[in-house]
């Protein structure tokens, strides 16, 4: 029986939202379950010191074209958001208000498009209730959960969590009580799935 993977994932992420859609391969491969927790990066951040890999222009200028050869490797259409960084709390929020919800899957399809496909500003309220409504979700519905004060500490609580277990970024992966940073360790995520 495969280990469950436990994605820690921030859809202002580019490299989680290349993980987000490895993972599937991952999941049909193996039958491993991944089980998303959606925390606030910059949350994460704030607690442990860190900041975006892009901080550092060199290494910003490298991630871009590093992400673009795994994007293009495996089949996923990623273009850079010219608006990043974009202020995810309220998509973030939506996805700890959706934990356990046959709509999660889909509708983090749709907010990991709006920043990393389509290259929109979804931190404007307008536009990510535009990028919700044109894609079939109920928007209004989906915003006034990002405002309910179990679902704020919810994401709270995920994020706190996350600290507490040493995550420093995302996407962080944990198989088997292994921790695993980054989506160019996926292969490792399988090999820990497969135990």
């Amino acid at each position: 029986m495969p280990h469950p993977i436990e994605f820690l994932f921030d859809v202002g992420s580019p490299t989680a939202y290349l993980a987000w859609h490895r993972l599937k391969g991952i999941a049909a491969r193996t039958g491993a379950a991944v089980q998303p927790v959606p925390i606030l990066l910059g949350g994460v951040f704030k607690a442990t010191g860190g900041s975006p890999p892009g901080a550092v222009a060199a290494k910003g200028r490298w991630m871009n074209e590093d992400m673009q050869r795994w994007a293009a490797r495996d089949g996923i259409t990623l273009a850079m958001n010219p608006f990043f960084p974009v202020n995810t709390i309220t998509m973030m929020r939506i996805l700890a208000g959706l934990a356990d919800d046959a709509r999660f899957d889909a509708v983090t399809d749709t907010l990991f498009a709006g920043m990393w496909r389509h290259g929109r500003n979804m931190a404007d309220a307008d536009i990510l209730a535009e990028t919700l409504t044109q894609d079939g979700k109920d928007a209004a519905a989906l915003l006034a959960l990002a405002q309910a004060p179990e679902v704020k500490q919810r994401l709270i609580s995920n994020t706190e969590a996350a600290v507490a277990r040493g995550v420093f970024g995302a996407p962080t992966c944990f198989v088997a009580g292994q921790m695993h940073f980054g989506q160019d360790r996926l292969d490792w995520v399988e090999a820990a799935a497969l135990g």
